[in-house]
C-alpha cells in the first residue's frame, strides 16, 4: 500500500523526562516530517503504569511546546485506546494468530535459549486453545526470514521464529505489550513514515509480523542514531540521563542539530531562527547512522 500522505509521529514514554537522546529523536522525526510536507503527530505511550514516572507526561509536552515543536491535532494517549488494542487481540484469536500462554518467567528460562532480544520463548502453549485461556496471549509465528529497508541503517532482517520465538500481546499482568499496542496506534492514526531511535530497530520486525497478521499496512521505517555515555550505554532514564532544559532551549537544540549532522551557522541565536533554519536545511543523507557518543 502507497500512503497518500506523509504522517510521522514521536511518541515517547512517561517513564521519565525528555533528555538529549529523545531530543535528538524528536527532531529527526519532526524535521523529516516536515521537509515531506506531511504532518507530525504526537502521541504518549502511558501503558505501563508502574514504570511511569508522576507528572512526566505533562512535563514532556510542556517541554516540547518551549522547544518550539508544533503538532498536528491532539495528543494521543494509549491509555485511552484499549478497545483498540482488544479488539485487535480478537482478530488475532479468531483468526488464529494469537494464543493464550500459561508460563511463568521461571518455566521459561528454565527451558529457553538466549536469542537476539531475550530468551527465545519454547513454544510451551503453542498448542493450547483460545477457549482454554491463560495468563497472556502470544503470536503465533512462521519460519522464515522478517526484513525492512530502512531509509537509514539500510536492510534489516530477523527469523523471527529462531531469534525472537513467539512473542506477547498481552502480558499476564494485563497490561498491553508494546509490539501489539504500537502497531495498533499506527494503523488507526494513518502514520505512514516512523523515524524514531535505533534501539527500536530490533524489534521492528515484531510489529512488522502484527501488522501482516492483522492486514495493516507496514509504514516506512528510518532509525536515528542514539545517542551513548562513554561507557556505550544508551542515554536513559536508567543511565542517569539529565533532563533537557527550557530555559537553555535554544543551546540544546543547536547541539541536537549538530549531533544529527546539521551544524547552524553562528548568526542562528534564537529558537526560531534555528527552527527555520533547520527546516530549510534538513536533509537525511546528512545524519549518520552510527551511534553517538557524548560526554556523560
Amino acid at each position: 500500500m502507497t500512503f497518500a500522505t506523509y504522517r510521522g509521529r514521536f511518541a515517547p514514554s512517561p517513564t521519565g523526562l525528555l533528555h538529549a537522546g529523545s531530543l535528538c529523536t524528536a527532531v529527526g522525526s519532526y524535521l523529516e516530517a516536515r521537509a515531506r510536507g506531511g504532518e507530525w503527530l504526537l502521541r504518549m505511550e502511558d501503558l505501563d503504569p508502574p514504570r511511569e514516572m508522576a507528572g512526566a507526561a505533562d512535563h514532556i509536552l510542556r517541554t516540547l511546546d518551549a522547544f518550539g515543536f508544533e503538532w498536528d491535532g491532539e495528543v494521543a494517549y494509549q491509555s485511552r485506546r484499549h478497545a483498540l488494542y482488544r479488539h485487535a487481540l480478537e482478530r488475532l484469536i479468531a483468526s488464529g494468530h494469537a494464543y493464550p500462554c500459561n508460563c511463568t518467567r521461571k518455566d521459561i528460562a528454565a527451558l529457553a535459549r538466549r536469542g537476539l532480544d531475550g530468551y527465545v520463548y519454547p513454544g510451551l502453549c503453542r498448542q493450547r486453545s483460545p477457549e482454554q485461556g491463560g495468563r497472556a496471549w502470544r503470536l503465533r509465528l512462521a519460519d522464515g526470514e522478517t526484513s525492512l529497508q530502512d531509509r537509514l541503517q539500510g536492510v534489516y532482517s530477523q527469523n523471527l521464529a529462531r531469534d525472537i520465538g513467539d512473542f506477547v500481546l498481552l502480558r499476564a499482568d494485563g497490561l498491553w505489550a508494546y509490539q501489539l499496542a504500537v502497531v495498533v496506534d499506527d494503523a488507526e492514526q494513518g502514520v505512514s513514515d516512523v523515524v524514531r531511535g535505533a534501539d527500536l530497530l530490533v524489534s521492528t520486525p515484531r510489529q512488522i509480523a502484527v501488522q501482516q497478521a492483522l492486514g495493516v499496512p507496514t509504514p516506512a521505517y528510518c532509525h536515528l542514531p542514539v545517542l551513548v555515555n562513554a561507557a556505550g550505554e544508551k542515554l536513559s532514564k536508567q543511565t542517569l540521563a539529565p533532563a533537557i532544559s527550557a530555559a537553555a532551549a535554544a543551546a540544546e537544540l543547536r547541539q541536537a542539530l549538530s549531533r544529527l549532522g546539521h551544524t547552524p551557522p553562528p548568526d542562528c541565536g534564537s529558537l526560531a531562527e534555528l527552527w527555520a533554519w533547520a527546516r530549510a536545511s534538513w536533509s537525511l543523507d546528512r545524519v549518520p547512522a552510527g551511534p553517538i557518543t557524548i560526554d556523560a
